[in-house]
């Protein structure tokens, strides 16, 4: 009888520590929460029934034992060292220059990963068994919060696997959930106590809580982002031991990319800061770190800090207003979108009266209703987001929010993406997918038309005579000039009257779409809504099919193998140019005069003048268009930056040159006039042609 017990209790361990993992690593949960309950419930009364199977790594020693009477001070095996902060772009550059010349010229992978504003924590685990966990304290020295540690139920009291290792530090953040922060305010003002401001003050003062009751009650949850002292270890780079002690059940930091170069890390910077507001968690900043632990060696250490590794931060601003209205918007890609319309409150110095709620889980997430009262983010003064609601200001008994079945413009139905969190209208000829993708096109992202924004793109479809893309290509002067569009009428009684668009604006908008025609077929895939094409992915593939002939031969598997593009990409692009829509719209454009080809990759051997340099643009440009000058020295197997230092080779000065050409000119670098530079782009065609 002993023995079935003791098989049964550790058949529920295994089972609720697959969950576990499955639920807090994997985010991939596997049963409800009500089923994962009962499991963890029959565990209990078993332990409670046979006190002798009870273990300190069992899944029910989440709850807290005995208070402690004090924090007790322990040393770090391993110094925990604090990071370098830096606050713009081009500081962030100075610091990828200053790293890539320490190293010798060797090539650097960098990670970039989200800085998650919560607590740093060391845990230590020992053959498999958590043992320690301590705070940063002064680096050297940290407080003993194993008791508190214990009771995050992401964090695995007994490692996964048959052969975990002997020793195994992991440094991570410790934090707390925006609707867990929530909850938790509610029922502080339940209990007449005082709300907490935000997740980071309330996760700091509940792991030096004495009593671990009280802690497990708060829902502390944690991401690994470093590693300390450790013996077995497999992993030489940052990615492999984030693999590693994922699979161990440690959950490691989320979205991780790797980059092949700091030009691809200055400019993944916007695609991920894009990402933060669907979080549910608080990020005051992104960080980098070189991949390779063999180069991480080489950096070595500041008094301080690591040289290998440095956040980019930006500052957080926030209000409290009221949630009047929750609308959906489609998308360009067909994306629906909830919109919470706000009473306005100024942030940062701006007006916010709306913030994209994102998708529908982010609503159940938040349990945001119409009539809450919500704190509102901007994160580096750029992106409104509800970061919570304050349910404990909720004064009604408010209805939840249903997201519509139909699309709001179409009427058709809504689908969600098969095992994501979006849903979409199917509809390719929704006007409202219409509308966001030709106001895309027309940006300077896009295909840089000027004056086609969002009222003119109204204008344009409310008359018909725009249904696609290259409809834009085939219009007149005449047409556009007579149309008429209502203007509120300046004076006491504001009425609205219609106004023509004009001569003058009709000639300024044909110009600037003819003037698209010849952007070239990287511009055109990126302007076109593909989904995961943006400008960077188009580039990469257009540098081998710069015709669009080649594309369109190119199988799924020749894509997928170039690099950074991968399966998903390959797949999207593929299914488009193969689709009715796609063979069609391109047809279109290139009976229309719209470039579907970019110039071929310069390839020439031995030394240029441009290739493996490095060139900053500065000031303003006659010859050359900034949008497209990156491209062009890249082409030439050069390298465009965007701040001045001694790693400098050319520095191209337009017109108004400013700061930039004073600290060249105190650093030696060569300046170039525009006239200079187009010697050396006639040097470099000379030697191809001599390569042919």
């Amino acid at each position: 009888m002993a023995s079935s017990v003791a098989k049964q209790v550790e058949e529920l361990r295994t089972e609720i520590r697959r969950l576990d993992h499955l639920y807090y690593v994997e985010a991939k949960p596997a049963v409800s929460d009500l089923q994962y309950d009962r499991l963890l419930e029959q565990l209990k009364q078993l332990e409670d029934q046979h006190p002798e199977l009870r273990s300190s790594d069992s899944p029910t020693q989440r709850v807290g034992d005995a208070p402690v009477d004090h924090l007790v001070q322990v040393a770090h095996s391993v110094p925990m060292l604090s990071i370098d902060n830096t606050y713009s772009r081009e500081e962030l550059q100075a610091y990828f220059d200053r790293t890539e010349k320490l190293i010798g010229g060797e090539p650097i992978q960098w990670v970039m990963e989200y800085k998650i504003d919560g607590v740093a924590g060391s845990i230590r685990y020992e053959e498999g068994r958590m043992t320690l966990a301590l705070t940063r304290g002064n680096g050297d020295v940290g407080d003993d919060i194993t008791h508190n540690i214990r009771t995050v139920r992401d964090l695995p009291l007994l490692l996964s696997g048959q052969a975990p290792p002997p020793i195994l530090e992991v440094r991570g953040e410790v934090y707390m959930t925006n609707s867990d922060l929530a909850d938790l305010n509610l029922r502080q003002v339940d209990a007449g106590d005082e709300p907490y401001k935000n997740t980071r003050n309330v996760t700091a003062g509940t792991i030096r809580l004495l009593d671990p009751a009280i802690a497990a009650q708060r829902k502390l949850r944690f991401f690994c982002h470093g590693v300390g002292a450790t013996e077995g270890l497999t992993a030489t780079t940052h990615i492999e031991f984030l693999k590693e002690v994922g699979k161990l059940g440690i959950p490691p930091t989320p979205d991780v990319q790797l980059l092949g170069s700091s030009a691809a890390a200055i400019e993944a910077v916007a695609a991920l800061e894009e990402q933060m507001p669907d979080l549910p968690f608080e990020v005051d900043g992104i960080v980098f770190k070189v991949n390779d632990f063999a180069q991480r060696e080489k950096l070595g250490m500041r008094s301080k800090s690591p040289r290998w590794l440095i956040a980019y931060k930006f500052e957080r601003y926030e209000a409290t207003t009221t949630l009047n209205t929750i609308t959906v918007q489609v998308g360009k890609t067909g994306t629906v979108t909830p919109v919470a319309n706000l009473t306005p409150v100024e942030i940062a110095g701006t007006t916010v009266s709306r913030a994209s709620l994102h998708n529908s889980d982010e609503i159940d997430r938040l349990d945001v209703r119409e009539g809450d009262t919500v704190v509102v983010e901007k994160a580096g003064k750029i992106i409104p987001k509800v970061v919570r609601v304050e349910k404990h200001l909720r004064k009604d008994d408010l209805p939840h929010w249903t997201f519509p079945a139909e699309c709001p413009e179409c009427q058709t139905a809504l689908v969600r993406d098969e095992g994501g969190v979006y849903i979409r209208c199917p509809n390719p000829s929704c006007p409202a997918q219409l509308r966001q993708r030709l106001v895309y096109f027309g940006s300077r992202t896009g295909m840089d038309i000027e004056g086609l924004g969002e009222e003119v793109v109204d204008l344009l479809m409310g008359h018909k005579l725009v249904a696609s893309y290259p409809d834009l290509y085939q219009l007149t002067v005449d047409q556009v000039a007579a149309l008429t569009w209502p203007k509120q009428r300046k004076g006491k009684d504001g009425a609205m009257i219609n106004v023509q668009f004009g001569q003058a604006n009709a000639e300024a908008l044909i110009k600037g779409i003819d003037a698209s025609r010849s952007r070239g077929l990287a511009r055109v895939l990126a302007s076109i809504s593909i989904r995961h094409v943006g400008p960077r992915v188009a580039k990469l593939i257009t540098h081998d099919h710069f015709t669009i002939a080649s594309l369109m031969a190119a199988s799924q598997e020749d894509l997928a193998a170039i690099h950074e593009i991968g399966d998903r990409i390959a797949e999207s692009v593929c299914e488009f140019c193969a689709s009715d829509v796609g063979k069609q719209m391109f047809e279109e454009f290139a009976r229309v005069g719209v470039e579907l080809s970019d110039p071929e990759p310069i390839e020439v051997e031995g030394d240029t003048p441009i290739a493996g340099k490095t060139v900053v643009v500065t000031g303003t440009l006659q010859k050359f268009k900034r949008n497209e000058i990156k491209g062009l020295i890249e082409r030439l197997g050069g390298r465009a930056s965007t701040s001045v230092s001694k790693k400098t080779d050319f520095l191209l000065a337009g017109e108004k040159a400013g700061s930039k050409l004073e600290k060249a000119r105190t650093l030696g670098v060569t300046v170039l006039t525009e006239d200079e530079f187009q010697a050396m782009l006639d040097q470099v065609e000379a030697l191809r042609d001599a390569d042919r």
